[in-house]
């Protein structure tokens, strides 16, 4: 639909955008669902390959802010939003090949998607992970092609101490959003846990949980802060012109 005056942009309000269904191939030889999301009209000056919450507690390509993402970032920010399900997760586009293993062989589902970045030569690729996905972020997205990370409520369950040294000593950019109210990792241990990354930034999200739940405008702008510093933020929480109403399933996997 087209809208003369501006309309809020809501939960479901897709922007426009060149949308690529896709499927990802993994060395191991499995399809993992995915799609690929450019600004309408121009080429885009950043990548983000978004790597979703923990799927055996719902976490999938249409969790909510990696949705909005890749709804609102390539019309708002001229980002490329990279997004699939791992192995053994389902949502609404289907079902990715093979069994979630705790972190392990996923090392192989982020290599694919980095792969095809590489195959499509997109620019200025940054890894965002929320959650679980945070943990695949530091674990495996130290790629020659990756330009930083964004770790949204980072649990550091699963990386390790040698994850971190590696970011540290990269010097890449780090920036973590943490929760004030996370149920894992809360601002004060987030900055003593991430001392071993000097160049890591915290930034503490008062009043919020580990899902964000109805701040995904802000979340969105912290995003787009560390990956294009020179667009001025807040984005606009309004549009005049063409976007769809989009509601999305979610899958129980």
């Amino acid at each position: 639909m087209t809208s003369a005056q501006p309309v809020r942009i809501g939960g479901n309000t897709a922007l426009p955008a060149r949308r690529e269904p896709l499927t990802l191939s993994t060395s191991d030889g499995l399809r993992l669902v995915g799609e690929l999301a450019l600004p309408a009209g121009a080429d885009p000056r950043a990548t983000l390959v978004c790597l979703h919450p923990l799927p055996t507690h719902g976490g999938m390509m249409d969790s909510h802010l990696i949705r909005k993402a890749a709804f609102r970032l390539p019309a708002l920010a001229g980002l490329a939003v990279l997004r699939f399900n791992t192995r053994g997760t389902v949502s609404e586009a289907g079902r990715s090949d093979g069994r979630f293993s705790e972190g392990r062989d996923e090392r192989l589902d982020v290599a694919a998607a980095l792969d095809l970045c590489r195959s499509r030569g997109l620019p200025e690729v940054w890894v965002v992970g929320w959650s679980f996905g945070s943990e695949l972020a530091l674990m495996y997205g130290l790629d020659p092609l990756v330009r930083g990370a964004v770790l949204i409520s980072p649990p550091l369950r699963r990386a390790r101490p040698e994850h971190l040294r590696a970011w540290g000593e990269s010097g890449r950019p780090v920036v973590c959003l943490v929760p004030e109210l996370d149920d894992f990792l809360r601002p004060p241990e987030a900055r003593e846990r991430f001392a071993a990354v000097p160049q890591a930034k915290v930034i503490d999200f008062p009043g919020a949980k580990h899902l964000f739940v109805g701040q995904a405008d802000e979340v969105l702008d912290a995003v787009v802060a560390a990956v294009a510093p020179d667009l001025p933020t807040p984005l606009p929480r309004t549009w005049a012109g063409e976007y769809e109403t989009r509601k999305v399933t979610i899958v129980d996997g």
